[in-house]
């Protein structure tokens, strides 16, 4: 079913970091049209306002993956966390489409200013998180920081069964989960687009597989669903996996890499599609909990601009590969 011109209408509609996007992979717009969209991302909207909360010494709320302060807070005992320090806002303005440039001498000032609340540790070089390091890899190769060695460290520490954990580097698992191995992936993508380094494929492959194998939805000890979390749908996703975060990627991936979709996602295609609300929409599962600068979706229980993009420009690149019609 193709999406139907109110919808459409209604994704248009939203501020410039969604609409060029909209506009690209949806209403499949002339470049001149998106490009110039895209260009207005770190003038107005989202991508300004994020911009114009940075502080003098390039952070964003004083400090590196969470805001200063913060562990000595009364927020610290609250559900979540916040969403507003520099890596997470480096990677909104990143993913809203904002070129390294507006972003003047970022990457100096983060070198000489910034530390990891993890052993305060420098904070290009990353930390031992595969998370943050994920985030870290994709913003620092896109502010033009040398990170050749960060990348590196995704290939050293994968586990045995192909993926990567957040909680092996503290010796609490020795198997990779849904969440880590997707965001490494999507940090790999993001390096290799912007650097070209094919070295990396081989290390990206077997973070795939990894899901694959599990066709992005079941465990492989008992076949069973993995958990909730793969079928609920929400945006910004932050660091939390489902299904349709990993066919994003997988679209991605497909793209840059000039492949085919893999036939063993197509279960999880179903589930994307079997929640496809009649008008094309999809719907906002829940927020996550913490601070942000901005709310960039809606709320629980409403449709999504940013979820049906997302949607919807998967099931077009399935769909596509297999001749099903639309309209």
């Amino acid at each position: 079913m193709a999406i139907d011109e109110r919808t459409l209408t209604w994704m248009l509609d939203t501020d410039p970091a969604l609409r060029w996007q909209v506009e690209k992979d949806i209403a499949h717009a002339p470049p001149e049209i998106w490009q110039a969209t895209r260009a207005r991302v770190s003038r107005e909207g989202w991508g300004a306002l994020l911009l114009s909360t940075q502080d003098a010494d390039g952070q964003w709320a004083g400090g590196a993956y969470f805001p200063a302060g913060y562990f000595d807070s009364e927020e610290a005992q609250q559900p979540g966390q916040p969403w507003n320090a520099t890596t997470w806002t480096l990677k909104d303005l990143r993913e809203f489409g904002v070129p390294a440039d507006a972003l003047g001498d970022t990457a100096e000032k983060l070198a000489q200013n910034s530390r990891w609340e993890y052993d305060d540790l420098p904070y290009w070089a990353g930390e031992v998180d595969v998370c943050i390091n994920s985030f870290t890899l994709a913003n620092g190769a896109w502010l033009g920081v040398d990170m050749s060695g960060l990348a590196e460290w995704f290939r050293e520490h994968r586990l045995a069964d192909g993926g990567w954990n957040c909680e092996a580097e503290e010796g609490d698992s020795v198997r990779s989960s849904f969440h880590s191995t997707l965001n490494a992936l999507r940090g790999l993508l993001a390096y290799q687009r912007i650097t070209g380094d094919g070295t990396l494929t081989e290390v990206r492959r077997t973070g795939e597989e990894y899901l694959l194998s599990r066709k992005l939805l079941y465990r492989a000890s008992t076949g069973e669903p993995v958990a909730p979390f793969a079928t609920h749908f929400l945006y910004p996703n932050r660091h939390v996996y489902s299904a349709l975060a990993a066919l994003d990627y997988f679209r991605d991936a497909a793209e840059y890499d000039g492949l085919p979709p893999d036939e063993r996602l197509a279960e999880a295609i179903e589930v994307v599609r079997d929640q496809r609300r009649p008008d094309g929409t999809w719907i906002q599962s829940r927020r996550l909990p913490g601070r942000v600068w901005f709310h960039m979706d809606v709320p629980e229980g409403e449709p999504s601009p940013w979820l049906t993009l997302i949607g919807t420009r998967v099931l077009a690149w399935w769909d596509a590969a297999h001749d099903v019609a639309v309209g």
